[in-house]
């Protein structure tokens, strides 16, 4: 008789457990959840679609795949979810997400309207915010962030004209003064504290990458062992004395770096003495302007807003047609993060699990493209939760 019992539960539990790769075994009641993936118009429905369900206030994880006809059916707890959808055809790439999808004793029917976009030629490789260690000293030290920028493509790239910027909020567990009451980001991207523009016509062979400082261009781990050395010859620096003198954070750039390899800024917005990047949730965006000088553009004042709520606070109203490519961290010692970027520019997120550690955050590599191109090719599904892992160390670490 228990046999029969335990053999019963055991097949009322099995088909749930199935879609589930991550996170704590079922409880409570269950609910079933159906999610239709929703394609663009001009563009079919296809079976294989990668569907991610993640509870917010657990660190559960449930993935699965979408069927013929683009949905996908499963049973969730009671609870808030985070739920994405991510498809890639060659270069055309599909993702949705849907933020606070609550589930409470009944079932729900989620239809999740996909956005278009292309994968790129220039991707973000690394993004290092998190500071490190002093040690042999005592405290921590944050003065030594740097981006990497990789060349995804079979043919050179022209860096003069990109620009880079952080989002407004800076961290991904603030409140968002840019969402309304139902989440919906607006149809710009707010760039707070500064834009910043490459000038010179420096180009990237394929699989070539480009080091960006944001911090100090020095040799950081002459003093601190866990840091890096940014003191080196093709490295450029987001370094400008008038608008950012505060020399903790920039320091004369060492002798190995060229001063035409020192980016622009465009406009200040903010009032840091300091150049502003979020040591544990930033939202990171590289930009081209299309069909506008972006000197005129910032002039603007559509363009550069007021951030709801301040006073002194203002934001280059970027379009999101203009990135290149972005990422998304969220912070690992919170459980109330908010997107700021939408989908059509990252789907998804990476999250810093701590602070001062040395970690850093980088983009896979794809296997296959690499071998059969003949150089470094990256992953580029538009989606930071596909494309990045948190690494142990930084990538230019000793």
């Amino acid at each position: 008789m228990q046999i029969k019992v335990l053999a019963k539960l055991l097949a009322l539990l099995l088909p749930a457990a199935a879609c589930m790769e991550l996170g704590a075994p079922y409880s409570g009641s269950l609910n079933t959840v159906s999610i239709t993936a929703e394609y663009p118009d001009g563009y079919s429905a296809r079976a294989g679609a990668a569907v991610s369900i993640e509870s917010i206030s657990t660190d559960s994880e449930y993935r699965l795949l979408t069927d013929a006809s683009g949905k996908a059916v499963t049973t969730l707890p009671d609870g808030i979810y985070r739920i994405s959808v991510h498809d890639r055809e060659g270069l055309s790439v599909f993702n949705g997400t849907l933020d606070k999808v609550v589930v409470s004793g009944q079932d729900v029917n989620v239809n999740l309207p996909l956005i278009y976009s292309k994968a790129g030629s220039l991707v973000i490789k690394e993004l290092y915010c998190g500071g490190c260690s002093k040690v042999p000293e005592e405290g921590t030290y944050q003065s030594d962030q740097y981006l990497i920028l990789h060349n995804n493509d079979t043919e050179p790239y022209s860096l003069q004209g990109l620009c880079l910027g952080t989002l407004s909020p800076y961290n991904s567990n603030a409140a968002n003064p840019w969402a309304d009451s139902e989440g919906r980001l607006p149809d710009f991207l707010p760039v707070i504290q500064a834009v910043w523009r490459i000038g010179g016509d420096f180009r990237l062979a394929p699989g070539e990458d480009a080091v960006v400082c944001l911090r100090g261009a020095i040799d950081h781990s002459a003093q601190y062992p866990m840091s890096v050395n940014l003191n080196r010859p093709g490295y450029f620096v987001c370094y400008n004395p008038v608008y950012f003198p505060n020399p903790v954070y920039h320091p004369v750039p060492g002798s190995n770096i060229q001063e035409d390899h020192y980016l622009e800024v465009v406009v200040k917005t903010g009032q840091a003495n300091a150049y502003t990047v979020s040591i544990n949730s930033p939202a990171f965006i590289v930009f081209r302007p299309e069909g506008a000088d972006i000197y005129d553009f910032v002039q603007g004042a559509d363009h550069l807003v007021q951030v709801p709520g301040s006073s002194v606070d203002r934001v280059v109203a970027v379009p999101a047609e203009w990135v290149v490519d972005a990422v998304e961290v969220f912070n690992g010692g919170s459980s109330d993060n908010r997107k700021r970027l939408p989908a059509s520019v990252d789907a998804g997120y990476v999250t810093l699990s701590e602070t001062f550690k040395g970690r850093t955050l980088m983009r896979r590599t794809d296997e296959s493209a690499s071998a059969a191109n003949g150089y470094e090719v990256l992953q580029d599904t538009n989606n930071s939760t596909q494309d990045f892992y948190e690494r142990e160390t930084q990538s230019l670490h000793p």
